[in-house]
């Protein structure tokens, strides 16, 4: 029955998303213990972490076109294998030289595995008349949470960080391997002919802002949530760790329902509504200044964000001009972006005015994806998922 499973298309993309965020969610709580074993100082882990993103910066627009001339599936796989490898390459470092190679290549495969794997998943709802992009983006949000958690009791119980990584990218490696056999083959989107990269047109542009407007708000949640809620706020640490704990079980269960509220909603008029939840939701618990209403505003922020990504996704994919892999890579390069900046953005503005007012910005930022929501409103290709797309009306 297992194996039945592991030959259908759908649940094998699934596992990939899975299995990416259990690989960089396990990464993410090993830090401290290969800070540790190199004996690394802030700055110098800084450096090391900078190679994370300027690998996935400089690989996703050469995915979307590697997926556009060979088909999704293939760069999936190679991807996939990449990224099992460098996760316990980076555990295996015996030096900073080799630690930032080894986060340079981390980046790198990461940001191939994004681009490819979604491409696949856009190219396997097409097929199937159904909306799937939501459930999948869940299965990373769970991988990472379960990445996180099995990090954490590695760490716990004393596990070598080399040993951990280097079985969990073991593990991932023959999963993966066996289940993205049966991707759909590279005919399925690969472009006989056409552009390799995608010119950014008005469409792709409106998407990009959108997505990047989504990830600085989901990079600032995920850095400052917690620090927010402790030194603002004056609650214990163990509350505090709960704010990012909410934003990230709501962005979950968000995503797990997404799909079923595009089809009821559509997708325009879904994320008008979702993002001013999740600009409200933010901002009134700013004004209320409370622990609790800071946990409950962080979730609704989560909500609300949960469904941008994968609307953003499924309509780059159907833009006309280029095939959907350059157009993702587009698309994912300019939100990953935001990613970066939210963080970085939000201490530097804290520092001249207050986190309260930082944070401010944010919730302002979540709610400015309300009236971009529009840019999803491009039909997808195939029309037994119309339904993805809202008319300009909604």
């Amino acid at each position: 029955m297992l194996l039945d499973r592991f030959r259908n298309p759908r649940f094998a993309i699934t596992l990939v998303f899975g299995l990416n965020g259990a690989l960089y969610g396990s990464w993410a709580a090993r830090i401290p213990a290969v800070q540790n074993r190199l004996d690394l100082g802030a700055g110098q882990l800084g450096i090391a972490l900078a190679g994370v993103a300027t690998g996935a910066l400089l690989a996703m627009p050469l995915a979307g076109s590697w997926a556009a001339r060979l088909g999704s599936r293939r760069v999936t796989r190679a991807a996939l294998v990449g990224a099992c490898l460098s996760v316990a390459l980076v555990a295996l470092s015996p030096s900073l030289g080799a630690l930032v190679a080894a986060t340079l290549f981390l980046g790198m495969t990461n940001g191939s595995l994004d681009v490819a794997m979604n491409a696949q998943g856009t190219a396997i709802e097409r097929r199937s008349g159904g909306l799937i992009l939501g459930s999948l983006h869940a299965a990373f949000s769970g991988g990472g949470l379960v990445g996180a958690l099995t990090g954490a009791a590695a760490a716990g119980a004393g596990l070598d960080v080399r040993v951990h990584l280097a079985l969990l990218g073991a593990v991932a490696l023959a999963l993966g391997l066996t289940a993205t056999r049966h991707l759909l083959p590279g005919h399925a989107d690969a472009a006989a002919a056409g552009p390799r990269f995608a010119r950014p047109s008005r469409a792709l542009w409106a998407l990009g802002l959108l997505a990047f407007c989504c990830l600085l708000a989901e990079g600032a949640a995920g850095d400052w949530s917690a620090v927010y809620v402790e030194d603002a706020l004056g609650a214990p640490a163990s509350q505090a760790a709960l704010a990012f704990a909410a934003f990230s079980a709501a962005m979950t269960l968000g995503r797990l329902v997404g799909d079923r509220l595009v089809a009821a909603l559509g997708s325009v008029r879904l994320l008008r509504r979702s993002g001013l939840l999740a600009g409200l939701g933010l901002g009134a618990a700013l004004v209320l200044a409370m622990p609790a209403a800071a946990i409950v505003g962080f979730g609704l922020l989560g909500a609300g964000l949960s469904v941008v990504i994968p609307a953003v996704f499924r309509s780059a994919a159907a833009t006309p001009g280029a095939a959907p892999g350059p157009s993702l890579a587009l698309v994912s390069t300019l939100g990953y972006l935001g990613f970066l900046a939210g963080p970085p953005l939000v201490g530097g503005l804290a520092e001249l005015t207050s986190l309260p007012v930082a944070l401010g910005a944010v919730a302002l930022c979540a709610a400015t994806t309300a009236t971009l929501a529009g840019a999803t409103g491009r039909a997808p290709a195939d029309p037994r998922v119309a339904a993805a797309a809202e008319p300009a009306r909604a």
